[in-house]
């Protein structure tokens, strides 16, 4: 009964807090099943490690198992590259291969990182810092753990918080985005697909292609940019499917759960409620918002010049929370006309950015010393 009461005593606000917050992820994991393999491992987390001298982190000389996985897996970036192998083996290119132009709207969805990392650095934080803020707007976890690990930013719970939360967030915000810039003519253009195969040698090829491009332009972007081909790799090879199947199944799920609970070590409330974390939220919403823009924006400019008009909420897809955002784009197009079909061109653009993402994380790492 003493150290229950010396627990109770040491029990402060914040704390009750965070476990609102961490109950709130939870919720919304069950009930509404937003990313529930990230946010209910995460809301657990940050009830776990705001209890009184929990022993899930570093209490005085007794290091915590939370922090020992924080060090074994993400100070050293390991889990989320480890993720990227299992993602890698899960994305088919094939509806990018068949047409590469696509890949534009993933560059241009990559504008909210740029603009954000601008407002951050006008809102005083230091350019390591913007830079990882901004990244948030990619809608990537991992990169943007890697992107605030490399530069040891200050605010990496809030920032893994906000990235992960937002791409769970994706059927909630992109469709206000698109809607508010783009009238219903727009969303009517209909794009016919017509299936094509690409050969298994273009499929093997694109992936080490990348990789040796994305490396000669962008060098710090090879861990990035690697690790996804590599799980690619795997998966278009055909000789590995085992490897393929596991790393799309039980290494994806296995870091992911370690990634969740893991990231709760830096949402102890004395580190996580401060007004800096409420600016990154809103900071890391408009770098959402201002991504799925640049894509939409980018799909309209296209089409006052082209022919063939392409419908701009595919463009919203140039972020990289796949296959979410294509999901989301395709449901939209249903629902203006039942005959408008756009899932294989919006899953097209959707892996596109996957790439632009990891490599934007990668060109930051690169243009600022860290």
């Amino acid at each position: 009964m003493e150290y229950l009461y010396e627990n109770i005593l040491l029990l402060d606000w914040k704390m009750v807090v965070m476990w609102v917050i961490g109950g709130l992820l939870i919720y919304l994991a069950i009930k509404k099943d937003m990313e529930p393999s990230l946010l209910l491992p995460m809301g657990f987390g940050a009830i776990l490690v705001n209890l009184p001298m929990s022993g899930a982190v570093t209490q005085g000389t007794e290091e915590g198992v939370l922090d020992v996985l924080y060090n074994a897996g993400i100070a050293n970036e390991l889990f989320p590259l480890l993720l990227f192998i299992g993602i890698g083996a899960m994305i088919d290119f094939g509806p990018l291969l068949q047409n590469p132009k696509l890949l534009v709207f993933g560059g241009a969805a990559q504008l909210g990182i740029f603009l954000t990392l601008s407002l951050a650095c006008l809102f005083g934080f230091d350019l390591q810092d913007a830079a990882s803020i901004g990244i948030i707007g990619a809608a990537d976890g991992p990169t943007a753990i890697f992107v605030s690990q490399w530069y040891g930013s200050n605010y990496t719970g809030a920032i893994m918080v906000a990235a992960y939360s937002y791409m769970a967030l994706v059927p909630l915000v992109q469709p206000v985005v698109i809607r508010a810039l783009t009238t219903k003519k727009e969303r009517l253009i209909r794009m016919p697909y017509q299936p094509a195969n690409v050969s298994r040698t273009t499929r093997i090829l694109f992936p080490i292609l990348v990789t040796i491009v994305a490396g000669l332009i962008v060098p710090r972007s090879v861990a990035l940019v690697g690790f996804l081909m590599f799980g690619n790799l795997l998966r278009e090879c055909g000789v590995l499917n085992s490897l393929s199947e596991t790393a799309q199944n039980v290494l994806a799920n296995l870091i992911t759960i370690f990634l969740g609970i893991t990231i709760a070590s830096r949402m102890q409330a004395e580190q996580f409620l401060s007004p800096d974390t409420l600016l990154i939220l809103a900071l890391g919403l408009l770098a959402f918002v201002f991504d799925t823009a640049g894509g939409v924006i980018c799909a309209k400019i296209i089409n006052i010049f082209a022919r063939t008009k392409v419908n701009p909420m595919i463009g919203a897809c140039g972020i990289s929370a796949f296959p979410m955002s294509s999901r989301v784009v395709h449901k939209m197009g249903l629902k203006e006309d039942p005959q408008n079909f756009l899932l294989m061109h919006a899953a097209g653009v959707n892996v596109g950015g996957q790439i632009a993402s990891v490599i934007a994380g990668g060109l930051l790492l690169n243009l600022i010393a860290r």
